[in-house]
């Protein structure tokens, strides 16, 4: 079996910090960049951004849905983004959300996990409200092959709430049942460690506070800097387990492209200020390549 993604992670945020650069080549970046909004300028994107994190972060997050509005050559580029990038010694996230039931979810876990998978990340984000049972394959291909399902469970916009906050069994949310089972996976699967099956948290402080320690996964926590989340919101979410959580940020390190020398800088900064906030320690490998 290949290595886990948590001991991959732990050597990546051991020489970059736990940052995740979130690529994600919206309309108005393709523009504001001067690259144009087509499957030409994605293309341009994607170079520039893969030279600027090579050595600057050990993580990057790919939100499928911007490379899809540009059709099968936007598929293309997202393949060949993810090919490279982990080439290169960088983890990848592919940030898709998917989730279905039955046969559906073996084919979204055929492309994107494991052994052939053409569009094979080292993480993928899925959505469970339709049963995280229903997630059978998604689990068993990332146990598998050393990935990760990061599972949607608490997001701080406001639509999301409504659900994630529902009371059910025993007066506990519908999050915290998600919690409680991704736990249980986790301690089939890899007891004793971290597991397989990670969680999507906002880094928005909210209540009640959600165990973080128990279900002995990893974090994916979105929303830094242009969406509003801060460094300290991090640090207090996720005080209990600061080694287990992944901060992402894209568009406030987007913002100075696409001079690969400002990128490389503004995230090599937001990277320091994680380490330090969440008193990670440094290390040397994070000023030279990977």
């Amino acid at each position: 079996m290949a290595d886990t993604f948590a001991t991959r992670f732990a050597a990546v945020r051991s020489g970059f910090g736990p940052l995740v650069w979130g690529l994600d080549p919206s309309g108005a970046v393709l523009d504001d960049w001067g690259v144009g909004d087509s499957p030409e300028g994605l293309d341009r994107f994607a170079d520039i951004v893969l030279e600027a994190a090579c050595g600057t972060v050990g993580l990057v997050k790919c939100q499928a849905a911007f490379y899809e509005r540009h059709g099968w050559r936007g598929f293309r580029t997202l393949q060949r983004l993810i090919t490279d990038a982990q080439s290169a010694g960088l983890l990848v996230i592919v940030d898709a959300k998917r989730g279905d039931v039955g046969s559906t979810n073996d084919a979204y876990a055929e492309a994107y996990l494991g052994a052939g998978a053409p569009l094979g990340a080292d993480a993928l984000t899925v959505h469970p409200y339709l049963g995280l049972g229903a997630m059978g394959t998604f689990v068993s291909r990332a146990h598998e092959s050393g990935s990760c399902l990061l599972v949607v469970t608490r997001s701080s916009n406001h639509e999301g709430r409504m659900v994630q906050s529902a009371r059910v069994r025993d007066g506990r949310t519908v999050e915290e049942e998600l919690l409680l089972a991704i736990g249980e996976l986790n301690a089939r699967l890899a007891p004793g460690e971290i597991g397989p099956v990670g969680a999507v948290i906002g880094p928005t402080p909210l209540q009640p506070p959600l165990d973080l320690v128990g279900p002995q996964a990893l974090f994916l926590a979105p929303g830094v800097g242009a969406q509003g989340a801060t460094v300290q919101d991090v640090a207090q979410v996720f005080a209990a387990c600061p080694d287990r959580v992944m901060p992402s940020a894209s568009r406030s390190l987007l913002g100075d492209g696409p001079d690969v020398s400002r990128l490389r800088d503004t995230a090599a900064r937001l990277a320091e200020e994680f380490r330090d906030v969440l008193r990670l320690p440094s290390s040397a490998a994070a000023e030279g390549p990977i």
